[in-house]
């Protein structure tokens, strides 16, 4: 199977955190103690480990440890708008840096939020996005891979949206978005210019057509204090 070992990692880590062997606030074993259960470098450990943190399925407590994270209250952000049109709207010039692009089969979690079957490959990206040449974000993107097939990468990475409504003929729908706070690990500090551990902001989104099916799961690790997010109630 086209499945990244970190991925691998990911899927059974979260299936013993589903199954109850870690309660909810418990820390689990270290990330030495799971390398050498995956057989597996710290470094790749420490990817798939990161990975839950993003989806909010683990937490990380500095200088404590590694923890299965408890539920949190949440607001509801209505609208789907693309980084590209904020950046926009704001008068500042956006871009964006393709970090990694490839083909995989899809993580338990991008199954389950994209309601795929195992055999479905995704598209799965990673871009630092800019501000006027000032990186804001750190976001990991995954698609359908059926849905980008009359895609090109520079469609993709450059305006998903638009290409996928201009050129796919879709239409774009409601998204729903989970914004936590955490702290900025090595790799996000270095590709952000951020201090480690200075405030983060993570946004989970996934995203709907007009006919309410889900296209896009992102994980986007924002630098706080470059982007703030506004709440309008009606």
């Amino acid at each position: 199977m086209n499945v990244p070992v970190y991925i691998q990692i990911h899927n059974q880590i979260k299936k013993e955190v589903e199954s109850g062997k870690w309660k909810i606030g418990e820390r689990i074993p270290s990330e030495r103690s799971l390398s050498q259960t995956f057989h597996v470098s710290r470094m790749t450990l420490r990817q798939a480990v990161q990975t839950l943190v993003d989806e909010g399925i683990l937490q990380r407590k500095v200088g404590s440890g590694t923890y299965v994270a408890s539920s949190r209250v949440q607001e509801k952000m209505t609208g789907t708008t693309s980084f590209t049109e904020i950046m926009k709207s704001q008068g500042r010039v956006p871009s964006s840096k393709t970090v990694s692009y490839y083909l995989s089969d899809p993580s338990i979690s991008e199954m389950e939020n994209l309601n795929l079957e195992s055999e479905q490959q995704v598209l799965r990206m990673e871009r630092i996005r800019y501000a006027d040449g000032q990186p804001i974000c750190f976001e990991t993107t995954t698609v359908p891979a059926n849905l980008i097939s009359n895609l090109s990468k520079k469609d993709i990475t450059t305006s998903f949206y638009n290409a996928l409504e201009n050129k796919g003929g879709y239409k774009i729908g409601n998204s729903n978005q989970t914004v936590t706070a955490t702290l900025a690990s090595e790799k996000i500090a270095n590709l952000l210019d951020v201090k480690r551990s200075s405030a983060i902001l993570r946004l989970r989104q996934l995203t709907f057509l007009e006919d309410g099916l889900p296209f896009e799961y992102v994980r986007t690790q924002y630098a706080s204090d470059r982007f703030e997010f506004y709440l309008e109630r009606g």
